[in-house]
């Protein structure tokens, strides 16, 4: 359960108004000003959970965020807190490893929503089989490990959330909203493509190199795991 959260935010209106509102939800809630300040604050204090900026002073929230991850503390879930809105941040910041990323301005129960389903995704336990497979392609919940015919395919933490909902969701068509809803638990602004942005990424690396496809485009739906009629 989320209790301890770090506001990694250089605006002092901004992180001061955070934690009040966090403090005031239940939480306890703490402030770093800077990268440096928010690697102190890690290592000396229990930390359930981040907001980081993206633009703070000296180092970056998405260098900031791959630094976290290099430190050890990769079980922390990062919720991401920025102005810069637009598709590629979106991508940049959630492919540093972060679970999450809200544009500024945004309202606080949305936050509060955003960070108690980034908590739940954190503490579900899986209860289905440890290997998810369709075809010649497998995925491993235990190892994190993903294979196809194989040979072992490295994947984003994006990605992996990506084909584990595929996967067990095979043969269904999913829409862009059941995928932003499932994989991210958010809601993103609907102009943006980032659901299409990561199906590319993973079509590249599970069905690029291989005459069978199993990732495919349902004009007007959505997308569909399944292996097609005409291949084996």
């Amino acid at each position: 359960m989320v209790e301890n959260i770090l506001i990694v935010e250089d605006e002092y209106n901004v992180a001061t108004s955070l934690k009040k509102g966090l403090d005031e939800s239940g939480f306890e809630a703490m402030i770093a000003y800077d990268g440096p300040t928010a690697f102190e604050l890690l290592k000396q204090k229990k930390v359930d959970l981040i907001l980081l900026d993206v633009i703070l002073p000296g180092m970056n929230g998405f260098d900031i965020s791959k630094e976290i991850k290099t430190m050890g503390f990769g079980h922390i879930p990062i919720i991401f807190l920025s102005a810069l809105g637009t598709t590629e941040n979106i991508v940049k910041g959630l492919d540093t490893g972060a679970d999450d990323y809200m544009t500024k301005p945004f309202k606080f129960s949305e936050l509060l929503a955003r960070i108690r389903a980034v908590s739940r995704r954190h503490q579900k336990k899986a209860v289905t089989s440890s290997v998810l497979s369709i075809s010649d392609l497998e995925l491993n919940l235990d190892t994190k490990i993903a294979s196809r015919s194989g040979s072992e395919i490295k994947l984003t933490s994006t990605e992996y959330r990506l084909l584990e909902y595929f996967l067990k969701n095979k043969n269904k068509v999913l829409s862009r909203v059941d995928l932003l809803e499932n994989v991210w638990d958010i809601n993103f602004n609907m102009g943006t493509n980032v659901v299409d942005v990561y199906v590319n990424y993973l079509r590249n690396k599970i069905d690029k190199q291989f005459k069978s496809k199993l990732i495919h485009t349902v004009v007007g739906m959505g997308y569909i795991l399944k292996v097609s009629e005409n291949e084996d």
